[in-house]
């Protein structure tokens, strides 16, 4: 049976690597250094699956016998899309913008075995729903969280309660990682030997921090 390859997180993230450790298996980080592009043609889903394949590909060059996680995620309402913002005053105007209204959290995750000439790359969709804020309340936000690391300004994980409503999808892939379909693909690659048992909900402690909303909010 073919085995199961080296893990490497294309990514600097320790959002990602926390949720990643979450699986229970080995993996090792190596940061792909690739600036992030973005096209004003294209849609977010479409931004963030090149974005995913290219973290991985940079990485993978150099350890072709790896299995390589790739992934990127963006913020997207209607047609505006927000990545990670360049300076506070831009992170204050994304989340005014985003106040009282239902955007949707797009990531793209690529796995990419260079040797085997094996690729996958998979998009998960959460729709997040913001309160209402005024200026106190994002301001007190901005000065509780470094938003300049973070796509639309916030990280849910981070006084998340203090932003949103609620939420409809999986609240990892907010994070920056859908960790339930990560692991179904992750079972599905060659030389996976078994299921991983991880109970999900542990993962998820930190959802119990929002207020219970709408029936629709669930992962």
């Amino acid at each position: 049976m073919m085995a199961m390859p080296l893990i490497i997180l294309a990514s600097a993230s320790p959002r990602r690597a926390e949720l990643l450790r979450q699986l229970a298996f080995d993996f090792k980080v190596v940061e792909s250094g690739t600036p992030e592009v973005f096209h004003g043609e294209l849609t977010a889903r479409e931004i963030s699956q090149i974005n995913a394949y290219r973290k991985a590909r940079a990485v993978a060059k150099k350890h072709p016998d790896a299995l390589v996680l790739g992934a990127d995620t963006l913020v997207y309402l209607k047609d505006a899309i927000f990545g990670k913002p360049s300076s506070l005053e831009d992170a204050y105007g994304m989340l005014e913008a985003l106040a009282g209204k239902t955007h949707q959290v797009v990531t793209a995750v690529c796995l990419l075995h260079l040797r085997n000439h094996r690729q996958r790359i998979f998009t998960e969709t959460t729709s997040v729903t913001f309160r209402p804020l005024d200026a106190v309340r994002i301001r007190r936000y901005l000065t509780k969280v470094n938003p300049l690391d973070k796509a639309g300004a916030y990280g849910i994980q981070e006084e998340g309660d203090q932003l949103v409503e609620s939420i409809y999808g999986s609240y990892t892939n907010v994070v920056g990682l859908p960790l339930e379909r990560l692991r179904t693909e992750l079972q599905a690659w060659p030389g996976a030997l078994e299921p991983w048992s991880t109970d999900l909900t542990a993962v998820l402690g930190a959802r119990a921090k929002l207020p219970p909303g709408r029936a629709s909010d669930r992962v």
